[in-house]
């Protein structure tokens, strides 16, 4: 069953695509819309890097299954205030606000932006609970969450050793009742 659209911040796209799992992205949801901002992060400035991860995005923006959505011009000044108020970053505040306008869930991997999307109303993924909900659905398997703690659990999000044990166990426990 493929869920509704998200609109995502850029840590989830980069994190993905660097674990070669963005197509996971493709398998839950029918579309996965990003802000202009979002995009000149993940993929322009990921270009000009010689990044990987960057061309991945590429490609799923030329399949046209993650799509670049204009901040509509009503929610620019609650973006200008965000911004001011919150202490968060023009990209995020776009990002916010487009899943709130759209009415979408919303994919972020930065707490505090998590925080203010739940306090909107909205639901949230990050990517771990994305590649669980993919495991779940037997879009992966076990063995490539284990991949997945042991790449970016260490390097990108510095899990400590009872946070990684604690994914790891849901995994397995998700795991299990499939076996059953």
């Amino acid at each position: 069953m493929i869920l509704h659209s998200v609109v995502s911040d850029a840590g989830p796209l980069i994190h993905l695509a660097q674990i070669g799992k963005l197509s996971i992205l493709r398998k839950l949801f029918c579309t996965v819309l990003i802000s202009q901002q979002v995009k000149i992060e993940v993929y322009d400035e990921g270009l000009k890097l010689g990044c990987a991860d960057a061309e991945a995005v590429g490609v799923a923006l030329k399949e046209g299954w993650i799509k670049i959505e204009a901040t509509p011009k009503q929610l620019i000044e609650s973006a200008k205030k965000l911004v001011r108020n919150e202490n968060i970053s023009w990209a995020d505040a776009e990002t916010l606000l487009l899943a709130v306008h759209k009415k979408a869930a919303l994919l972020v991997d930065e707490r505090m932006l998590s925080n203010l999307a739940k306090m909107y109303g909205l639901y949230t993924y990050n990517t771990w609970t994305l590649l669980l909900e993919g495991l779940a659905k037997r879009y992966l398997e076990l063995c490539e969450i284990k991949a997945a703690v042991d790449v970016l659990g260490i390097k990108k999000f510095s899990l400590n050793t009872q946070q990684k044990q604690e994914l790891l166990d849901s995994a397995k426990l998700i795991h299990n009742r499939q076996q059953e």
